[in-house]
């Protein structure tokens, strides 16, 4: 019998460029004190963690919550690139549901270098060789970084396919600019034109700018998931329930359909969405908040149309009507998204999962989305894994 889910605590610190944060300890052990403050409890109370970073020896997750308890509970060190956040959310939400303990604290947080993404490990295969064998073949090497000219030859097939404008990217990242105004814990604030994303230094000419890619970032987030029946006992918030949740890994369309945006997780996403609303019988229509993986300004574009925000090859229409923000059909990535809050990789998921807790319960001051009652979450990693999260105000 699947238990109910609560999101009864999250807590975030704000998000910075490398070199001038904490260490990843202290930067999760005050996620962790934060989320446990907001939910009212103890670190006594956990019964087992879920950690998830990306660039760190083992047990990193240990060394940051020992500095907020040491009760010799089960802690779990997840990494799914940059999926790795919600993955740690989706192994606490699943202990929850399925019986095995009540009450979980699931922490992300990474210490970036500055510059793009690099491979470590020179001396073992990489994870993205397949990956690498069909961009190749696909995209031209513009010379640009592998996240790079993965994400932008996806955005270079949606243009090819459906006629696409550059400009429509610069608008998706302007949209967060605005958006991350309103933002304290976003790491950058400043609003941005169309113009000015066009204007930026051109990294792949005629395909992507400088200001279309999100940075590199320092961070931490974390939230404490609790049962219905630990909630009652204890007098926990339930505002905001974890009404359905689903993750996908690559199929074999990723590698055999000849299109960059299926290489870059489109099925994925798609999949993991329609899994969530089979499972919950709530669709796209019923959706007025979303938090969704916007690495580049180009995997916006292409997520709007894998999660059923709207048709396939209808995303340009879609955002010059306005329906990716406030008074329009959804407000997507109202913090202000990876592109102008940050992505510190493995505090990425459970920085969304902040959001729109705060968006839910209705605490999130000027961003606020009025009335919201149902929130949408999707954070995708390459290599490759998809978690979509539907919460719910209770």
């Amino acid at each position: 019998m699947s238990q109910k889910v609560y999101v009864t605590g999250a807590g975030m610190i704000p998000f910075v460029k490398p070199g001038s944060s904490d260490a990843y300890d202290v930067m999760g052990a005050a996620a962790t004190r934060l989320a446990l403050q907001d939910a009212g409890l103890s670190y006594d109370a956990i019964q087992q963690a879920v950690v998830g970073y990306v660039y760190g020896d083992s047990t990193c997750g240990q060394k940051a919550l020992y500095q907020v308890g040491l009760t010799g509970i089960p802690i779990v060190n997840v990494n799914n690139n940059c999926s790795t956040g919600s993955t740690a959310l989706y192994l606490g939400r699943q202990a929850i549901a399925s019986g095995a303990v009540d009450c979980v604290l699931v922490l992300g947080f990474e210490q970036m270098s500055p510059g793009a993404l690099t491979t470590l490990y020179q001396d073992r295969p990489s994870p993205f060789e397949r990956f690498d064998d069909v961009t190749h073949r696909l995209v031209a090497d513009a010379g640009v970084p592998f996240a790079l000219r993965y994400f932008g030859g996806a955005g270079l097939s949606h243009m090819n396919r459906y006629g696409t404008s550059l400009d429509s990217f610069a608008k998706i990242r302007a949209k967060a600019s605005r958006h991350a105004a309103n933002n304290p814990l976003a790491l950058f604030r400043k609003i941005v034109s169309p113009e000015e994303v066009m204007n930026s230094p051109m990294i792949w000419p005629g395909v992507m700018t400088r200001l279309m890619a999100c940075p590199p970032t320092c961070g931490a987030a974390a939230a404490v998931l609790v049962s219905d029946a630990y909630a009652k006992k204890y007098n926990l918030n339930t505002q905001v329930q974890i009404t359905g949740q689903a993750m996908t890994t690559d199929s074999s369309s990723t590698f055999d359909s000849n299109d960059m945006m299926r290489v870059v997780g489109f099925d994925m996403t798609r999949d993991a969405a329609h899994q969530v609303y089979e499972a919950t019988g709530i669709g796209p229509d019923d959706i007025d908040v979303v938090e969704l993986h916007d690495c580049f300004a180009q995997n916006e574009l292409i997520s709007y149309e894998a999660l059923g925000l709207c048709p396939e090859g209808g995303a340009e229409k879609f955002i010059h009507d306005g329906d990716n923000t406030y008074g329009g059909r959804y407000v997507t990535n109202p913090s202000g998204g990876l592109l102008s809050k940050g992505h510190p990789l493995g505090a990425t998921g459970l920085a969304q999962c902040y959001e729109l807790t705060q968006q839910l319960r209705g605490n999130a001051g000027a961003r606020n989305v009025s009335g919201a009652r149902i929130a949408l979450q999707h954070n995708l990693g390459l290599g490759g894994a998809c978690v979509v999260t539907l919460y719910q105000a209770s």
